[in-house]
């Protein structure tokens, strides 16, 4: 038999070249079919990435701008009060003024103040005047006096200094005020020292 015959080659060489062509074929488009598919995924995940980085910026800047802003704020709150209550020492010390005006005009016999007795009703007077005047003052600057005589008992406003039962005066309110209080810009400076009426 001649192996160089035409008809065998005929025969034999288109199929031969017709498989391998196949597994050549069939091999290179699941190459191509995988490859679009993870070019796909990873650029999916490329964007989300993308994504998250920009979330994150986004947050971060928005958690450093409100971080900034309680900043400030809080600077803001403690200039105000140090501009409100920086004076609070000054009062604690013009209230002991104020206490010994209002003893003085209290000491003054009121029946012996009369034009007969002119230097007294003078003196009364003046008295009077000051302390009306240093009342204004105190209320210029957010100073006012608490006079708490028949409210109900309130713990931070008020000290009880005695309880005791008080004939006209219900359980639990103030029945003698010894000692008027004082409130700065509405912050209790001095609390009105008091009695309190309780139940027989």
């Amino acid at each position: 038999m001649n192996l160089f015959c035409p008809s065998f080659h005929s025969r034999a060489s288109p199929r031969l070249l017709c498989t391998a062509t196949q597994k050549k074929n069939g091999h290179g488009s699941e190459e191509e079919a995988e490859k679009p598919e993870q070019n796909a995924a990873e650029k999916v995940l490329v964007e989300e990435k993308t994504q998250l980085e920009e979330q994150l910026k986004e947050m971060t800047y928005k958690r450093a701008l409100a971080d900034t802003e309680n900043l400030r704020t809080r600077s803001q709150k403690m200039m105000d009060d140090a501009k409100l209550y920086g004076i609070q020492g000054f009062c604690k010390d013009l209230l002991e003024v104020a206490d010994i005006l209002e003893k003085a005009t209290e000491s003054v016999p009121k029946e012996e103040v009369t034009s007969q007795n002119p230097h007294l009703k003078n003196l009364y007077d003046g008295l009077v005047m000051t302390e009306v005047q240093i009342q204004k003052v105190f209320t210029k600057h957010g100073l006012v006096k608490i006079n708490p005589d028949g409210l109900k008992f309130d713990p931070y406003e008020h000290e009880a200094l005695f309880h005791a039962p008080v004939e006209g005066k219900e359980p639990g309110t103030v029945a003698i005020v010894t000692k008027v209080g004082y409130k700065l810009h509405g912050r209790t400076l001095r609390p009105a020292l008091v009695g309190v009426a309780k139940g027989p």
